[in-house]
């Protein structure tokens, strides 16, 4: 969760950078469109300005009762209504003194000076130039303000052109300007374009951050479920995750680890077999009786999980654990296993306590649930009335239920010290008769079904 909000938090920062970046550019962008139209504006305004007659007007405040000035005067508030967004239109000149200009002819100037707020010049008016850099170098050519200005009329965006006599001389300047409040406007509309740029990039961003995300999450998930999966004893479990990036190595290096441990599992498991197995016959050495029935029930359960078409690891499994299903017969005194007499009563106690001993015998090295359930479980009876704990039915383990049968069959046709063995035909109709009581109904019809069809083979 972490990366991911870094990685989204990247992502926004780059958004805005770029936004920002880009509103930087376009801002100076436009402002040097501002400066080159009020340049062009100024330089074809000087086209319909006369130098020789501009300079014949009285620089003093009778010059506005001239017949040039009223000329000059018409024009500088023709070219004003012209663009809508100059604010002022006027011409100026040079004095003696460096740095100073003088008004000669102001597009305001016929007004009244305390109309709206505004203030007019009048011929011969000095003026400060010296604060702007670009209006002095207008008499060399044309000219615009770099940034924006503050003088008595304000904040404003200026552009500049030479005005020439007869004679080519630059003899004045001609100054156009729009106010700040404009520009402010124009920048303003882009701002918040890119505003809405921005937040767009913003959600984009958070879209692709989520998505992204999710998908790492997917797949880390898996991980961590092959890791519990792993944990608990799932060595078959392969993650697929898909990729070709660290992820997708991680996971075929945990599937690489996991077939190792599933195979090394397995060497174990079989190694722990084969010494089970080797108690297991020891303990049927000691009676002659019992020789070979873990081996058989083995068998029997194998044919029956074969017929009912059981997963492969479920028949390896139920094989296994078949000739495991007594071994906790060697926590049971030999006297009572090898008794020829019929047992009491509390020796039958002792020997209904071998499921529950074989369970704590493996559960220590076996992993398998499901193979400590047939060992505790294959003397449970369909009806309830087995033991160690009563399972009725459905309840019992499917594999444990197979072993029952297979259990039964094999003890019921061995011979005992109390008692001979039954026939094949015997037991056919005792397993007919504990259908749905001590057997479960479907394994023991396959069952014997299959004895039945031995049969006729052999025949």
């Amino acid at each position: 969760m972490k990366v991911t909000l870094l990685l989204i938090l990247a992502m926004i920062l780059s958004a805005g950078l770029c936004n920002l970046l880009l509103y930087k550019y376009a801002l100076d962008s436009q402002f040097n469109q501002l400066r080159e139209k009020l340049m062009i504006i100024a330089q074809t305004a000087t086209l319909s300005i006369d130098g020789d007659l501009l300079m014949k007007i009285p620089l003093n405040r009778q010059g506005v009762n001239s017949e040039a000035f009223k000329i000059i005067l018409k024009k500088l508030q023709k070219i004003k209504k012209v663009d809508p967004i100059l604010k002022y239109v006027y011409t100026m000149t040079q004095t003696d003194k460096p740095g100073v200009l003088q008004f000669i002819v102001d597009a305001d100037t016929d007004m009244d000076e305390s109309k709206d707020g505004e203030i007019v010049s009048f011929p011969g008016d000095k003026y400060d130039a010296s604060r702007f850099s670009e209006m002095m170098k207008a008499f060399d050519g044309p000219a615009a303000d770099k940034k924006m200005g503050t003088d008595e009329w304000g904040v404003l965006l200026s552009g500049y052109a030479p005005i020439y006599d007869s004679k080519g001389k630059a003899v004045a300047i001609i100054g156009v300007d729009i106010n700040a409040d404009d520009v402010y406007a124009v920048q303003k509309g882009f701002h918040q374009r890119e505003i809405v740029i921005l937040i767009l990039g913003i959600i984009l961003s958070l879209i692709v951050g989520t998505l992204f995300s999710n998908t790492i999450m997917q797949r880390i998930k898996k991980l961590a479920e092959g890791t519990q999966r792993i944990r608990e004893g799932d060595f078959k479990h392969q993650v697929r995750v898909g990729g070709r990036d660290e992820i997708s190595e991680l996971a075929h290096d945990f599937n690489i680890m996991a077939k190792s441990l599933f195979l090394s599992n397995k060497k174990t498991h079989k190694y722990f077999y084969r010494a089970m197995q080797s108690l297991i016959r020891v303990l049927e050495a000691k009676d002659a009786y019992t020789a070979g029935h873990s081996d058989r029930v083995a068998e029997y359960a194998e044919k029956i999980a074969l017929k009912m078409e059981l997963p492969e690891a479920e028949v390896d499994l139920i094989k296994d654990s078949s000739r495991l299903h007594d071994i906790g017969k060697l926590g049971i005194q030999k006297t009572i296993l090898n008794k020829k007499d019929r047992l009491t009563d509390e020796e039958w106690n002792v020997i209904r306590e071998h499921p529950v001993l074989g369970e704590e015998i493996l559960k220590p090295v076996v992993f398998d649930k499901q193979m400590l359930a047939v060992v505790r479980y294959h003397h449970e009876r369909y009806d309830g009335t087995g033991y160690p704990d009563k399972l009725k039915g459905d309840e019992i383990n499917r594999l444990a239920s197979i072993i029952s049968v297979a259990d039964a069959y094999d003890a019921m046709t061995s011979d005992r010290a109390y008692r001979k063995g039954l026939n094949k035909k015997e037991a056919l109709v005792e397993l007919e008769k504990g259908k749905g009581k001590q057997f479960d109904p479907k394994v023991s019809d396959i069952f014997i079904q299959l004895l039945r069809e031995e049969d006729i083979q052999t025949k």
